[in-house]
């Protein structure tokens, strides 16, 4: 294994991969389950092996319901298998996902402490202190350093044990965590180095969930989103029968305004998600069929298939109870439905009218409905309530910062929400520079902050909402360049391409008119052709 600056020193991009020697893996068929091809050496007995094998394919493909059972089938067959207990504690720890709650972390230590105790060999006693590392001291150690200390105990694994392929895997997932955990890096440092870990051992397994699952999540960005496409083309056929391997590939299409590919990927993962409750007999919603009915309505929304999106809208509505409880993922689709489909069609006062649907666990989800209120409110007129939201706003940034942790990235969601939605109330009142310094500013915020995964986009991008506003307050070129950064950051926004056409119209650039009319057009093509947009489209191209 070559030489590589170790995790402390950040500014290192790359890292070398680990050399694999040839290894003989096999397809995960229990329950007929098509999970991908996962080979994890352990000296468990040849059962429990089996059993591991398969809880790790699980885990690869955060199916963590399916994982945790599987680890305890593990022990049922070996309580002396050690790797038991560590898919147990890792199960728990979903580090891209809805943080552990304290119930979790405490399970997780439990299943650290017990696998360590029985560990046979160095390699295993190893893995087990890495994720010992992240749950010990949870009563006073804040998540980020914790997430640290495992990430630099999954280096050291992986420097130890060159010839383990997953301990490279885990070592890079834990990168991606400390990516997500520092949202403001706009230089990827994490991602990239995960990228250079996981790009040339998946040319070696091609048939590995996690390779193609991490790779996928690594590069969901803008500026790194074409490195995933390969990976996203494979994920699904990998491990067709995991909800959320159907679902993956959506993050790199929506990066790439690929839409009916997004469209047809959140079809097939909501499908494979009720199946998985009708055989629990949840009576509830999944999170992962809530998270795929999001990314597929803002798919459907920028096609202009409104129609097809108010059915899922209104299915959303229908739901009375979510699994896991307390789950950010429900929570935040939940409230981001409803609030797309108003304000992608540019509904102020339907906006205006959207019930708050409580979410005392992630205050942030509340946040997006009292921010589309504020901004239907305000484009309607109505600065009462417009007021009245934006007040509200400030007091759940408030909030969530105080919580720390987790939240204290939707703290600065929320806090960019709010400057936008004051703008328009400043624009209501007939201060136009009040509004576009707020405007401006939480553009700004929101260009320097990583899109979190749990959502395919913002509700309104605060770049296009400035450019709406520059629009308004007549001044076209200032709302070209806004419209422009909008496309750069979200590929093929509907609203951000009619608004880079009707401001270059307005401008006198009849060339570039025309070119961003036919590309509004011909994406909306296989819309319900409702909006008023698509009028102003049409009659622009029909005029010589």
């Amino acid at each position: 294994m070559s030489a590589r600056i170790p995790l402390t020193a950040l500014a290192a991009l790359t890292l070398a991969a680990a050399g694999l020697p040839a290894q003989a893996v096999h397809e995960h068929g229990g329950h007929r389950e098509a999970l991908g091809r996962v080979t994890f050496p352990t000296s468990c007995r040849a059962e429990a092996q089996r059993r591991f094998e398969r809880g790790v394919a699980l885990l690869h493909s955060f199916w963590y319901e399916r994982a945790s059972e599987t680890f305890k089938d593990v022990i049922a067959a070996d309580s002396t298998c050690a790797m038991g207990y560590w898919g147990q504690a890792m199960s728990l720890f979903h580090p891209l996902w809805t943080p552990p709650s304290s119930d979790e972390l405490r399970a997780g230590l439990g299943a650290a402490v017990r696998g360590y105790a029985v560990a046979r060999t160095p390699r295993e006693r190893a893995y087990l202190a890495a994720v010992r590392a992240y749950y010990e001291a949870y009563t006073t150690v804040d998540p980020k350093t914790r997430l640290v200390a495992y990430a630099q105990a999954m280096e050291e694994v992986e420097r130890q044990h060159p010839r383990d392929s997953e301990a490279s895997i885990f070592y890079a997932l834990s990168l991606i965590a400390l990516g997500q955990a520092n949202p403001t890096d706009t230089t990827f440092t994490y991602q990239r180095r995960a990228d250079s870990i996981l790009e040339p051992l998946f040319r070696r397994e091609p048939r590995h969930p996690g390779l193609a699952h991490y790779l996928i999540h690594t590069n969901d960005v803008p500026q790194l989103a074409p490195l995933g496409l390969y990976a996203a083309r494979r994920y699904a056929e990998i491990a067709p029968d995991v909800p959320h391997a159907q679902h993956m590939p959506s993050h790199i299409f929506t990066r790439l305004g690929l839409w009916d590919d997004a469209i047809a990927s959140n079809h097939r993962s909501a499908a494979a998600a009720r199946q998985f409750e009708e055989e629990r007999h949840l009576n509830a919603l999944w999170d992962q069929r809530g998270h795929a009915w999001d990314y597929m309505v803002y798919a459907y929304l920028q096609q202009g298939r409104d129609g097809e999106a108010k059915r899922v809208v209104d299915e959303a509505a229908s739901v009375t109870a979510g699994y896991p409880a307390g789950s950010l993922v429900n929570a935040y689709a939940l409230a981001a439905i409803p609030a797309r489909y108003a304000l992608e069609r540019g509904a102020w006062g339907e906006a205006a009218r959207l019930a708050v649907r409580p979410a005392p666990e992630w205050r942030a989800a509340e946040a997006i409905t009292r921010f589309a209120r504020a901004i239907g409110a305000a484009r309607s007129g109505d600065t009462t309530l417009a007021r009245s939201e934006v007040l509200a706003l400030a007091e759940i940034d408030s909030a969530e910062a105080a919580a720390g942790g987790a939240h204290a990235y939707w703290s600065g969601q929320v806090r960019i929400q709010r400057l936008a939605a004051g703008a328009w109330l400043a624009r209501a009142a007939g201060d136009g520079a009040d509004a576009v310094r707020q405007a401006r500013a939480a553009a700004d915020l929101e260009d320097g902050t990583q899109k979190h995964p749990v959502t395919p986009g913002a509700v309104l991008p605060a770049r296009e909402l400035l450019g709406d506003l520059l629009l308004e307050l007549g001044r076209p070129a200032e709302a070209a360049q806004a419209y422009a950064a909008s496309l750069a950051q979200q590929r093929g926004r509907a609203r951000s391409l009619f608004g880079a056409a009707r401001v270059a119209e307005l401008a006198g650039d009849a060339v570039t008119a025309r070119a961003r009319y036919q590309d509004y057009l011909t994406q909306l093509q296989k819309g319900d052709g409702t909006r008023p947009e698509l009028a102003i489209a049409r009659g622009a191209l029909s005029r010589r």
